[in-house]
């Protein structure tokens, strides 16, 4: 809940820096590569899809399609980090950074506090794919396991919030 009352801070501030200057927002988000964020959010979408998969699995017992899963929602999550790296990379050699514009500075400071929450869902689902590994998941650890899949889920759904603010909205 604290994560959702943050980004929705930055969220409505950025809305506010934006309707101080939507010509430049506009002309900022221009240089933004759509196609990585539209691959971001198809990894991110596929990622929560695998990590369905693995919670169904563990429930019915098939513990090696539960793993297998959990490693694709992992696999995800490392492209997700890549391709954001690459693109952080390519923004500041073409000069856009953190200092040229609002609209940098709050694309940095969004994309990046998510960016930090995907790390530490990397640790979760790293977490989740242990549990694939135990012979029996007893009533706390299964809450447990799921409520570590609500958080990816919910990391996956800010970046669905964040992708048409930041990319497509003009």
């Amino acid at each position: 809940m604290g994560d959702m009352l943050v980004f929705g801070a930055f969220f409505a501030t950025f809305m506010v820096e934006r309707s101080k200057a939507p010509e430049l927002f506009d002309v900022s988000r221009k240089t933004l590569h759509l196609g990585v964020g539209l691959a971001n959010t198809l990894v991110l979408l596929t990622s929560s899809l695998f990590v369905v998969v693995a919670l169904g699995a563990l429930r019915s017992g098939a513990r090696r399609i539960a793993r297998s899963a959990v490693l694709g929602a992992m696999v995800c999550g490392a492209i997700f980090i890549a391709l954001k790296v690459f693109e952080y990379s390519s923004l500041v050699s073409e000069g856009h950074g953190v200092g040229e514009n609002h609209f940098y500075l709050y694309y940095f400071i969004l994309t990046g506090v998510h960016l930090f929450h995907v790390c530490v869902g990397m640790g979760v689902l790293t977490f989740l794919l242990a549990q694939t590994r135990r012979h029996e998941l007893s009533e706390t650890r299964t809450a447990v396991v799921e409520g570590g899949a609500c958080f990816w889920h919910l990391v996956d759904l800010l970046w669905i919030v964040l992708f048409p603010l930041l990319y497509l909205v003009s």
